[in-house]
C-alpha cells in the first residue's frame, strides 16, 4: 500500500454538513471528490475515448461498489459488493467552528431593485435570508470556517498510485467541497507532510477542445479554446477570501445579466440562452423541463492562497453536453459558451488573466 498524508486547509468557509445539516469534518465528501477527479484522469489516460461501463467497473473495484454484476473474490466466487481499496482518515472529525455568519459586502444586481449580499448570491441554500431580515444567516447549525485545517491520511494500492497522485494534484488545483462548492465555497489546498514530495502534475493536464467536450454528458476535462489555450482565468490578488468572493459574485452577475437577458417568466415554452448556463433559475422556469430538473453550471470557481497569504479567484470551464432529457441544442449551447468565454477575456471592471493551470 502507498501511504500519504496532507494538511487539508480551507481558504473559504465550507458548507460541509453531516446528516443533521451541521458542519463537520468528514471523509465521505473528500473521497467522493477524489473519485470525481480520478474519472477525469482516467478519461485523459484514454484520450477521452471512454467506455463508461469499463470505467465504472475499474472505479468500483478501486473505490468500492454495491452494483457490479461481474465482480468475483480472490477464489472466483461472484460478489455483489466490495469494500474500497482506498482508505482515508482525518485526525479529527470535529464540528465546524463557524457559528455566526458575518455578511459580506453587497453588490449591484440589475434584475433586483436593491443591492444583494454577495455571500447570499453565491451561497443561496446553505445561506438563507429570513423573512424581514436584512442580512443572511446560516441554514445549518455551523460551517467550517476559512483557515480551519486537519490532517488527511490516505492509503491505496501502489499499482493505482499514478492516477491517484494526478487526481490529488487536480483536487489541490481545482477542488472544492460542500454546498455551493462550484461557486468557490469550500476551496482548499493540500499541503504534503515534510517527508513527502510536493504534489505535481507529471503529465499534461486533462485538457480537451471545449467543443469536443460536448461529445460527452459528464465533466471529464478542462476545456481549451480554438488556439489550444486552457479556459482558466485568474483574478488579481485580494487581501482575503471575503474580497475575492465579492469579485467572483460581481463577475457571475455581470456575465449572466449583461450577456443574457430573459424575455420570458415562469413556464417558458422554450429555453432561452441563459437557461443553458444552469437550471433552475428563480422565476424563470421552462415548461418542458419542469421544476425538478437540474442542470449544473459547468463554469466553476476556486479560491487559492498565494505565497504571501493573499487570495485569488480562479475560474475554469469543464464543459459537457446536458443530458438527453434536456433535449440539448448543441449549436445553441456552443454559441452561449463562446459568448461567455469572450466576455471573461474582455472583463475590464475586474481584470481577469488567462493562466495555464
Amino acid at each position: 500500500m502507498n501511504t500519504q498524508a496532507y494538511q487539508l486547509q480551507f481558504h473559504t468557509p465550507a458548507f460541509l454538513g453531516d446528516a443533521a445539516q451541521s458542519a463537520r469534518w468528514r471523509t465521505p465528501p473528500i473521497k467522493a471528490l477524489l473519485r470525481q477527479w480520478w474519472r477525469v484522469v482516467y478519461a485523459a489516460d484514454h484520450q477521452f475515448a471512454v467506455n463508461v461501463n469499463e470505467m465504472r467497473t475499474e472505479e468500483g473495484l478501486l473505490f468500492g461498489h454495491a452494483w457490479l454484476t461481474n465482480d468475483v473474490d480472490s477464489e472466483g466466487t461472484p460478489v455483489s459488493a466490495r469494500r474500497s481499496e482506498v482508505r482515508l482518515r482525518l485526525d479529527r472529525w470535529a464540528a465546524g467552528m463557524l457559528k455566526n455568519w458575518e455578511p459580506l459586502e453587497r453588490v449591484t444586481h440589475p434584475e433586483v431593485r436593491v443591492q444583494v449580499g454577495s455571500d447570499l448570491y453565491m451561497g443561496y441554500g446553505p445561506l438563507k435570508l429570513e423573512s424581514g431580515a436584512r442580512e443572511p444567516s446560516l441554514k445549518g447549525n455551523a460551517a467550517i470556517q476559512a483557515n480551519e485545517q486537519a490532517r488527511l491520511s490516505l492509503a491505496f494500492p501502489e499499482r493505482h498510485a499514478s492516477r491517484i497522485q494526478k487526481a490529488l494534484w487536480l483536487m489541490n488545483q481545482y477542488g472544492t467541497l460542500g454546498g455551493r462548492s462550484r461557486n468557490g465555497w469550500g476551496s482548499f489546498s493540500l499541503r504534503p507532510d515534510a517527508d513527502q514530495t510536493a504534489l505535481t502534475a507529471d503529465t499534461v493536464q486533462p485538457l480537451r477542445s471545449w467543443t469536443d467536450c460536448l461529445k460527452l454528458e459528464w465533466p471529464h476535462a478542462i476545456g481549451t479554446d480554438e488556439g489550444g489555450r486552457p479556459l482558466i482565468w485568474q483574478t488579481e490578488p485580494h487581501a482575503d477570501w471575503k474580497a475575492v468572493m465579492k469579485t467572483l459574485a460581481m463577475i457571475k452577475i455581470e456575465l449572466r445579466t449583461k450577456l443574457f437577458k430573459f424575455n420570458s417568466g415562469k413556464d417558458a415554452q422554450q429555453p432561452e440562452d441563459r437557461h443553458w448556463l444552469s437550471y433552475p433559475v428563480t422565476n424563470h422556469s421552462v415548461k418542458l423541463w419542469g421544476n425538478n430538473a437540474r442542470l449544473p453550471n459547468t463554469l466553476r470557481f476556486k479560491v487559492r492562497k498565494t505565497a504571501i497569504g493573499q487570495c485569488i479567484g480562479v475560474i475554469f470551464h469543464m464543459p459537457c453536453l446536458p443530458v438527453e432529457s434536456f433535449k440539448p441544442d448543441k449549436r445553441r449551447i456552443e454559441d452561449v459558451w463562446r459568448r461567455v468565454h469572450g466576455h471573461l477575456d474582455e472583463t475590464r471592471s475586474k481584470p481577469l488573466t488567462r493562466i495555464a493551470a
